[in-house]
């Protein structure tokens, strides 16, 4: 029965309460801050239905259990999150390569599913004897997808110059993708030739993405050289070894003024996500789209992998911890 001031005594989780006689529970979850179509109710051991919630009063001594779910949450982690280099913005953080396909539609397939907004073109002599043959540009237009002419196969810093010259001739590009190789085995990056490459490009007006070494002491001298990205090596050309030291390249992208993007030795999607949590503003593959079994699919893939390994970068990750932790509160158990 109602109290002399017109008030009932209940228990809601375990608080005793006492709230105005003839309340229904609907209005009770509303006075809590509650919004009742989204809390389960429990009435003396006994799950009261949600549709019956506005209906049903409370009474002197009852008992109630309100529970919902924990944790979650409304987070617009989708919205833009584009990256610039030299003054040019892309939405896309994954760059793909042209070479190894089984033909140029099979590259263009990979590309429109891979979502990439840049190509890397490598400069090769015209075929003078039949000038009729198909060419890149029949299948993947450079007024529609950024070209990013790169210096692939050249071993000194002389020919990789003479390589962006022409061009910068050919399609007026100034935005390339400088690598100068020490020898044919490895591919790893001459970093001598390629130190000296970046200050010449650069004093020419050239803006030089700078292939190098995972070496956080030599990707600063590219910098100030005038790169105007950083890309080291997660492992040999080709190789798809995947990322081998996780630490130089984090050191990297700590320490860098420009964007950071791994080149090379990625093998998997997996591979790419790891390079985006480690904060790299980017990943460049041709190889592992190239040479699966299926490039259309593992282009789809590799664009997925780049964009959920950035979500979790952004995310930030949960602190390592040597024990368990409980994923449920224990504080409010019924």
């Amino acid at each position: 029965m109602p109290h002399s001031d017109g008030t009932v005594s209940i228990t809601v989780n375990g608080e005793h309460r006492r709230v105005p006689a003839g309340l229904t529970i609907a209005d009770l979850a509303r006075d809590l801050g509650l919004a009742p179509e989204k809390v389960a109710v429990e009435r003396n051991l006994e799950i009261v239905p949600r549709s019956t919630l506005k209906d049903v009063c409370v009474e002197d001594g009852d008992d109630l259990e309100i529970v919902t779910f924990v944790g979650g949450g409304d987070h617009d982690a989708l919205s833009d999150d584009s990256w610039t280099v030299a003054g040019r913005t892309f939405t896309s953080r994954l760059i793909v390569g042209t070479g190894k396909y089984k033909d140029f539609a099979q590259n263009a397939a990979a590309l429109v599913a891979s979502g990439a907004e840049i190509v890397t073109v490598a400069v090769r002599r015209v075929n003078i004897s039949d000038p009729n043959q198909p060419v890149l540009m029949d299948f993947i237009d450079p007024k529609k997808v950024t070209y990013l002419p790169n210096t692939a196969g050249c071993f000194d810093a002389e020919s990789a110059i003479r390589t962006l010259r022409l061009a910068r001739e050919a399609g007026g590009w100034d935005l390339v993708k400088l690598e100068v190789l020490g020898e044919a085995k490895t591919l790893y990056p001459d970093m001598v030739e390629t130190l000296r490459a970046t200050e010449i490009l650069a004093n020419e007006g050239f803006k030089p993405m700078v292939y190098c070494v995972d070496d956080p002491i030599a990707a600063k001298r590219l910098e100030n050289a005038g790169a105007v990205a950083i890309m080291p090596l997660g492992a040999p050309i080709g190789s798809g070894l995947g990322i081998q030291n996780r630490v130089t390249i984090r050191l990297i992208v700590e320490g860098a003024g420009v964007p950071v993007l791994v080149d090379a030795g990625v093998g998997s999607a997996s591979d790419a996500a790891v390079a985006m949590e480690l904060g790299c503003d980017g990943v460049l593959m041709n190889t592992a789209i190239a040479e699966a079994k299926d490039p259309v699919m593992m282009a789809a893939a590799m664009k997925a992998a780049v964009a959920a390994g950035r979500l979790s970068y952004r995310a930030g990750r949960m602190g390592r911890r040597m024990y368990a932790d409980p994923s449920s509160p224990l504080a409010g158990l019924i």
